[in-house]
């Protein structure tokens, strides 16, 4: 009788619980893989949080998760974002007051102006510039840069200047190569931003020669084109972070 009784005790009436049990967590582990696809990546945020705080003065405690502000605020997403939407409209200013200044340029298409991750890019055809073969800047090129150097002087962003040529070789005394005519030209315009007071430490050129056409070489459009130099005003976020900001607006 004894036997018999602890037999029937062991067969439990419940384990269907057991099962039930396993489903509600594999439905809840289902809903948890099904959030993290949809939530907002937290290691970017960090990332750009991170950089946020080295570009703007927040300052964070070593081997704690929470960034903080000077004031010992956490840096949070929505001030992360605040950030970037405020850095944003500041390009989208910088952008909209050289499209005021240099309009007619625009409108002739010697002058464009696009916006991007990167920053503020004003591309200017080589042709109000210089004369063929020559790096020493037009008087109309210095008009024109003085606009867009009023409109730089009192930012804070860095400037990168860069020039550009097509494929057809050159060499002579001053210019063995479309390198150094690059790069004397990109030279120039960053002399005339000094002269009309942008800080020197601000600027930084480079030549790119014949590489980097943004328009094929074959005819005599596409090489006018590509006969160029580009201001690009650099965005104030670090280049770490541009990428993941425009995904934060």
């Amino acid at each position: 009788m004894a036997r018999r009784q602890l037999e029937e005790e062991h067969d439990n009436p419940d384990r269907w619980l057991v099962s039930y049990a396993d489903f509600m967590t594999l439905l809840f582990a289902f809903f948890v893989v099904m959030y993290a696809i949809s939530a907002v990546n937290e290691g970017k945020y960090k990332v750009l949080s991170d950089a946020l705080g080295s570009a703007f003065g927040f300052a964070g405690e070593q081997n704690k998760d929470a960034r903080k502000s000077k004031s010992g605020t956490p840096l949070s997403k929505a001030h992360v974002s605040e950030v970037v939407h405020q850095e944003s409209s500041q390009m989208t200013d910088i952008a909209n007051n050289i499209l005021q200044a240099l309009g007619s340029l625009v409108k002739e298409g010697k002058v464009r102006v696009t916006q991007t991750a990167r920053g503020v890019n004003v591309e200017i055809n080589a042709s109000l510039l210089f004369a063929p073969g020559d790096a020493k800047l037009t008087e109309e090129s210095r008009k024109a840069l003085q606009a867009i150097a009023a409109v730089l002087k009192n930012q804070r962003n860095d400037l990168e200047i860069d020039g550009y040529t097509d494929d057809v070789p050159i060499s002579n005394p001053l210019f063995p190569s479309n390198w150094e005519l690059s790069a004397v030209r990109a030279g120039s315009v960053a002399r005339e931003f000094v002269a009309s007071g942008v800080a020197e430490n601000r600027l930084m050129v480079v030549g790119y020669g014949s590489n980097k056409p943004i328009m094929p070489n074959d005819t005599v459009e596409g090489r006018a084109r590509n006969r160029r130099v580009e201001v690009v005003i650099l965005s104030s976020l670090p280049e770490a972070s541009r990428e993941i900001s425009m995904t934060t607006k």
